[in-house]
C-alpha cells in the first residue's frame, strides 16, 4: 500500500469537496488518498493583536461636602488668575470647602473650551477659563468641592442662532423672540431640541472637565418683561417645567454627578407657580439639592409681618427655610405633580408625594448690598437662620466676587 499521503487544502478546495462552506476554527483538512479518509489536525493560529482602547486620565473628583459652604465665582472671574486665586485663597483660609462656577451665564456663552460639535460654536471669546480642566483639577488637588452653574432657560445667544427655539413675541416683535426689560431673550421651556443641548452641556461638564456638582439656575419661565407679549408652546407652566427636569434627570443623573436646582426664594412659602412655573414639591424629586434664593432684599412688604424684610435677614432665612423643610420631609403635598396621586379623603385636595431629607434643601443666602449694605451681622443672621431650620450647608451668592461682608464675618467670628 501506497504510503498515505496528507495535503492541506484550502477553504474554497473543502468547500467544494464536502459541499460544507464551513471549517473549525484554527483547524487545518487532511486528506489520505488511498482511500479517501479525511482527518482533522489542528493547526498553530496566531493569536489576535489585543485592541488598543485609549482612556481618558481619571478625574478625582471630591465628595460632597458636609456641611458645604460655599460662595460663587462668576465666568469672567473663572478667566482672571489674579480675581480667581484671590477666590481660592479666601476658601483655604477660611471654613469655605465649596464653589460654584459659571459653566454657561446671562449671555448664553460656555466658560471653556470644548471641539465638542453641539457646543463649540458657544464657547465664550469674551469671558471664562481656557485652563478650565486644570484650573477644576487644581481646586481638587485643595479638596475644594467645585458645582458648576448652567443658566438654562435665558440663552440670548442661542436664540439668536435659533429663533424658534424662543419665547416669541405676539405683537411687539412680531415674528421675532420676546424680550425681558433688559433685552433678553429665553429658551420656550417645551423646546426640546434644546433639552439635549442642555443634557450634551452637563456630560461634557461633568465628565470631560470635572465638575464634581452641575447646579441648574433658569430652569422657568421668563418674568420682568412685557408678559401679555409672550407666546409659549405650552402655557400650563408647572407642568412644562416638570417635564424638563423630569428628562433632565432621567438623563444626566446616569452620569454619577449630583444635581441641584435654583428656585425662587418665594417657592418655599407659596404654593403657586409665581407665574414662572417653578413650585418646590415637583422639583424634588429630580435633583439631590434644592436652592431657594432666599435673599432678604427680594421679599416684599409684609412677608412674615415685616416692614422691611431686608432689615430683619434672620427672620426670613428662617421663615422660609423651616416651611422648606415641613414640605421637604411631608409625604402629601396640594401641589399636583406628575407623580403625584389624588388623595380622595382630603378636602381641600391633596396629593401623595415621597418624603426627601431635610437636607436636601441648601440655601443661597446674601451678601450684596441692594437695599442697604450688608455687613457681618447680616451674615451671621443668615446663616443662624439656616441652622435654626434644621440646616447645615448654605452658598453665598455676590455678583460682583467681592464677599466684603462673608469677610468680615469670618474675620470677626470666634
Amino acid at each position: 500500500m501506497a504510503p498515505r499521503k496528507k495535503l492541506k487544502l484550502s477553504k474554497a478546495v473543502v468547500a467544494t469537496l464536502c459541499g460544507v462552506g464551513i471549517l473549525l476554527s484554527g483547524a487545518a483538512l487532511v486528506v489520505s488518498t488511498y482511500p479517501a479518509r479525511w482527518e482533522i489536525v489542528h493547526a498553530e493560529v496566531p493569536a489576535p493583536e489585543p485592541e488598543v482602547v485609549e482612556q481618558k486620565p481619571r478625574i478625582a473628583y471630591v465628595p460632597t461636602p458636609e456641611p458645604l459652604y460655599g460662595i460663587y465665582m462668576s465666568q469672567c472671574v473663572s478667566g482672571t488668575p489674579s480675581f480667581r486665586d484671590s477666590l481660592v485663597e479666601f476658601i483655604d483660609t477660611t471654613p469655605l470647602n465649596a464653589v460654584v462656577i459659571d459653566i454657561k451665564d446671562f449671555t448664553g456663552k460656555i466658560s471653556f473650551p470644548t471641539d465638542n460639535p453641539i457646543l463649540a460654536d458657544s464657547v465664550s471669546d469674551e469671558c471664562g477659563a481656557r485652563d478650565m480642566k486644570e484650573f477644576v483639577a487644581r481646586l481638587h488637588e485643595k479638596n475644594i468641592y467645585v458645582i458648576g452653574r448652567i443658566t438654562v432657560f435665558q440663552d440670548p445667544y442661542y436664540t439668536k442662532k435659533h429663533p424658534e427655539a424662543a419665547v416669541q413675541s405676539a405683537g411687539i416683535r412680531p415674528g421675532q423672540p420676546w424680550q425681558d426689560h433688559k433685552g433678553l431673550s429665553f429658551i420656550d421651556v417645551s423646546h426640546k431640541p434644546y433639552w439635549d443641548y442642555v443634557v450634551e452641556l452637563s456630560r461634557v461638564a461633568h465628565e470631560d472637565i470635572g465638575f464634581d456638582e452641575l447646579n441648574y439656575d433658569y430652569i422657568r419661565y421668563p418674568s420682568d418683561g412685557p408678559m401679555s407679549d409672550a407666546r409659549f408652546v405650552n402655557p400650563n407652566k408647572p407642568e412644562a417645567v416638570e417635564k424638563f427636569w423630569k428628562y433632565l434627570h432621567e438623563k444626566v443623573d446616569p452620569m454619577g454627578v449630583v444635581m441641584s436646582a435654583d428656585l425662587f426664594g418665594y417657592v418655599t412659602v407659596l404654593h403657586d407657580d409665581l407665574g414662572i412655573g417653578q413650585q418646590l414639591e415637583r422639583a424634588m424629586p429630580y435633583f439631590d439639592y434644592i436652592m431657594p434664593m432666599v435673599y432678604p432684599s427680594h421679599y416684599n412688604k409684609g412677608f412674615a409681618g415685616l416692614k422691611n424684610p431686608n432689615d430683619d435677614p434672620y427672620t426670613v432665612i428662617h421663615r422660609s427655610m423651616v416651611e422648606a423643610v415641613r414640605r421637604t420631609v411631608a409625604t402629601s403635598t396640594p401641589v399636583q405633580t406628575l407623580s403625584g396621586t389624588y388623595i380622595a379623603s382630603s378636602s381641600p385636595a391633596r396629593y401623595t408625594k415621597a418624603a426627601y431629607s431635610a437636607l436636601q434643601q441648601r440655601p443661597w443666602l446674601q451678601d450684596f448690598d441692594y437695599g442697604k449694605d450688608y455687613t457681618a451681622a447680616d451674615i451671621d443672621a443668615q446663616i443662624r437662620g439656616t441652622y435654626d431650620a434644621g440646616l447645615t450647608s448654605w452658598i453665598f451668592w455676590d455678583a460682583g466676587n467681592k464677599y466684603s461682608a462673608l469677610r468680615e464675618y469670618f474675620a470677626t467670628s470666634p
